[in-house]
C-alpha cells in the first residue's frame, strides 16, 4: 500500500502543492471571515503575474546541472521601465513598445545563453552578472522616466475582466497550457528532458544541446519581460524594486510544483499550483502580521525543506 502511494506521488508531484493549497485555504478561512472566493480572485491575479517568470524558470531548471536564471528580477524591472518609457501612455505607440520589450528580452536571454553555452560559465554566475548589467540599465532608464501610465490595451490586459474573470488570469492560463503541452508532448520538451537528464547522452543521441539550452533561456527572458510589461500596466508605472520578489518566488513556484531541481523533468501544471501555493503562503503570513523580512525567511525555509526532500528522493533512486 505504501509503495503504491509513493509511486502515485512520485508520478504526480503536483499533488503536494494542491494539498498545501487546500490546507492554507482552510487555515485562511478560519483566520478571517473576510477570506472567500472573492478573496481568491486577488490571489489568482498575484499568482498569474508570478506564473509567467516561473514558467520560464521551469524551462531553465529543466536543462539540469543546477541551472537557475538569476537575471529574472532585473528583466522584469527593466521591461517595466521600457514599457513606461517607450509607451508614455500613448496607445499609438503600443507596437513600438511591444517591439522594444521583446528586443530587451531577446538581448537578455541571448546574453545568458551565450555565457552559459559558448563561454561555459555556470548558469547562476552568468545570469547573476547579466542581472547586474540589466540593473545598471534600469538605473539609467529611471532617470529618463518623466511620465507614468500605460497604453489602454495593456491596462485592459492587466486589470480588465471577462465575465468576472481577470484577463491576466486567462492569458497566463493559456501560457501555462502551451508550456504544459510543450514539456509533455512536443519534440522540444523531449529534447529538453534529455538534456537535463544527461548532457553527454543527449549530445551522443544527436540532440543540439546548445540550441535546446539557448531556447530555454530566451523563453525565460521573454516571459519575465511580459510579466514586467503587465506589471507596469497593473501598477500604472515602474519602480526599481518591481521585480525583486520574483527571484525567490520563481524558484519557489518551480520546486514546490514538483519540477526536479536536478533537471530532466518538468511540470507546468505543478508550477501553476506552486505559484498559487506560494502566494497563499505570503497571504497567510501577511494576515498573521509577520514582518516582510520574516516572510522571506519562511519562504526560504519552505523551499529548502522541499529541495532537501527532493535530494533525498533522488539519492534513494
Amino acid at each position: 500500500m505504501l509503495a503504491s502511494v509513493n509511486r502515485f506521488t512520485a508520478e504526480r508531484r503536483w499533488i503536494w502543492p494542491l494539498i498545501g493549497i487546500a490546507v492554507l485555504w482552510a487555515l485562511l478561512a478560519g483566520m478571517t471571515d473576510r477570506f472567500s472566493l472573492h478573496s481568491l480572485a486577488g490571489v489568482a491575479v498575484s499568482a498569474s503575474f508570478l506564473l509567467l517568470p516561473a514558467l520560464g524558470q521551469m524551462l531553465v531548471v529543466t536543462t539540469g546541472r543546477g541551472n537557475i536564471d538569476l537575471s529574472i528580477p532585473s528583466v522584469v524591472t527593466l521591461a517595466a521601465y521600457v514599457t513606461v518609457t517607450v509607451s508614455g501612455g500613448d496607445e499609438a505607440r503600443l507596437p513600438l513598445t511591444l517591439a522594444a520589450v521583446l528586443g530587451t528580452a531577446l538581448a537578455a536571454g541571448a546574453a545568458n545563453a551565450f555565457l552559459v553555452v559558448v563561454v561555459r560559465i555556470p548558469a547562476m554566475i552568468a545570469t547573476l552578472a547579466t542581472g547586474y548589467i540589466l540593473a545598471t540599465a534600469t538605473l539609467l532608464a529611471n532617470r529618463q522616466v518623466k511620465t507614468s501610465g500605460t497604453a489602454d490595451t495593456l491596462a485592459y490586459l492587466a486589470t480588465g475582466r471577462i465575465a468576472g474573470i481577470p484577463v491576466v488570469l486567462l492569458i497566463t492560463g493559456a501560457v501555462a497550457l502551451i508550456a504544459g503541452y510543450t514539456v509533455a508532448r512536443a519534440a522540444y520538451g523531449r529534447r529538453l528532458a534529455a538534456v537535463g537528464q544527461s548532457l553527454d547522452a543527449a549530445r551522443l543521441a544527436g540532440i543540439r544541446t546548445g540550441r535546446t539550452i539557448t531556447i530555454a533561456f530566451l523563453w525565460s527572458a521573454i516571459l519575465s519581460a511580459a510579466c514586467g510589461m503587465l506589471l507596469s500596466a497593473y501598477s500604472g508605472g515602474a519602480f526599481l524594486e518591481l521585480g525583486e520578489r520574483y527571484l525567490l518566488q520563481s524558484v519557489g513556484a518551480v520546486v514546490l510544483g514538483g519540477t526536479l531541481i536536478a533537471g530532466g523533468s518538468a511540470t507546468a501544471f505543478g508550477t501553476l499550483l506552486g505559484a498559487v501555493f506560494l502566494i497563499l503562503i505570503v497571504t497567510t503570513m501577511q494576515i498573521a502580521g509577520l514582518p516582510p523580512g520574516l516572510q522571506d525567511i519562511v519562504q526560504g525555509l519552505i523551499i529548502i525543506l522541499v529541495l532537501s526532500a527532493a535530494g533525498q528522493v533522488a539519492t534513494r533512486r
